[in-house]
């Protein structure tokens, strides 16, 4: 894959790229289509709630507002597939026969939706690759730049060693194989950490905690309490699980990171329990998202909102890829409390105040 140009998402740059995509192609804000002529349907397949919670949480209403935002006539559809392939195939060829215009679609695992995204494409529906991307001939593909993702949780993982990193045995704990998402996380996590420490035990932990925990405790027997000095996971659900594992074998000190910047995982940076974690603003992305949806909807050109091109076989997909940002305990206001994800009085309940106060959270 080529490395499209990257666009910031914090501050004034997320102002200017909100309204740079409402614009719709546009010089001046986008008017509303006038009611009436029919529904213009939009459908939104997301892959999974156990491991992540942002995607019931933040991505689904957001994007759901601005698809309501931009076009009075346009509904949308939405429906969640737990982790399961096969579940989310039902719902993306129950969609197509609904009769949507687009599909928004998250693959739970990407090397089988070819055949969908043709399908669907023999019938006049067009597919954008949400977050991940899809196989088939998609019309266009929203996510952040997943190499530079995993170069920044590598390198974050690094400055936590310090010192030690040049002797330090570090255990990867990477997403599900069937996500091309994960393996460009664990490329980009490769290029920071390769030469610069020993990576001395690495598996899939599938996204799923409760594998991590297994793939965790496998790396501690076979090393040793001693021998391990950090951990790379590739997100915070599977981070949550490895820190615990570490718990259960006394085994302290050990930095441990993640990515998707949920609360919990802001609560254990506050305390000292998680390295880092990785922001990925929600709401720039969902804006990118449901505004290219509406533009295919309605048939317009989406090259003014897709900036940039990802190469995915032979084919060149129209992106818009966001640039993410380091959450270590001294930025938590800077970033997640600053760009609005969560109120400080969110993150700082009883258990968590003096570790709010300490970092300077309010």
């Amino acid at each position: 894959m080529n490395r499209p140009m990257r666009l910031a998402a914090t501050g004034t740059a997320a102002v200017s790229l909100a309204l740079t995509l409402a614009a719709c192609g546009q010089t001046a804000a986008p008017q509303k289509p006038a009611a009436g002529g029919g529904d213009e349907g939009i459908g939104l397949l997301l892959p999974e709630s156990a491991s992540s919670t942002r995607y019931d949480a933040f991505d689904k209403p957001l994007i759901q507002q601005t698809v309501t935002g931009l076009c009075t006539k346009c509904t949308m559809s939405y429906a969640n597939a737990n982790g399961d392939a096969n579940a989310q195939k039902k719902q993306f060829d129950d969609m197509v026969a609904k009769g949507v215009k687009v599909i928004l679609l998250d693959p739970v695992d990407a090397k089988l939706t070819a055949p969908w995204v043709d399908a669907a494409n023999a019938k006049g529906v067009k597919v954008v690759a949400y977050d991940r991307l899809a196989q088939g001939n998609v019309a266009a593909y929203v996510s952040f730049d997943n190499q530079h993702t995993g170069e920044l949780q590598g390198q974050s993982l690094l400055d936590a060693l310090g010192s030690k990193a040049s002797s330090a045995n570090v255990v990867m704990i990477n997403g599900a194989e069937s996500d091309p998402n994960a393996a460009q996380f664990k490329a980009g996590a490769h290029l920071a950490l390769d030469g610069k420490v020993k990576i001395a035990y690495e598996q899939s932990g599938e996204w799923k905690p409760e594998v991590a925990t297994a793939k965790m405790n496998e790396a501690i027997q076979s090393l040793g309490k001693n021998g391990i000095q950090g951990v790379y996971a590739a997100n915070d659900g599977m981070a949550a699980a490895v820190i615990d594992a570490l718990k259960s074998a006394g085994i302290k000190n050990v930095p441990v990171g993640g990515q998707d910047a949920s609360i919990d995982a802001i609560r254990r940076v506050l305390t000292g329990e998680q390295a880092y974690t990785i922001y990925k603003p929600y709401k720039p992305e969902t804006d990118a998202a449901g505004s290219i949806a509406v533009q295919l909807a309605e048939g317009l050109d989406i090259s003014t909102t897709a900036t940039s091109v990802t190469d995915s076989g032979a084919l060149h997909i129209p992106s818009l890829l966001l640039t993410p940002i380091v959450v270590t305990k001294a930025k938590v206001e800077a970033t997640v409390v600053g760009g609005g994800l969560y109120k400080a009085s969110d993150i700082c309940t009883q258990p968590y105040a003096e570790a709010c106060a300490e970092a300077g959270v309010k």
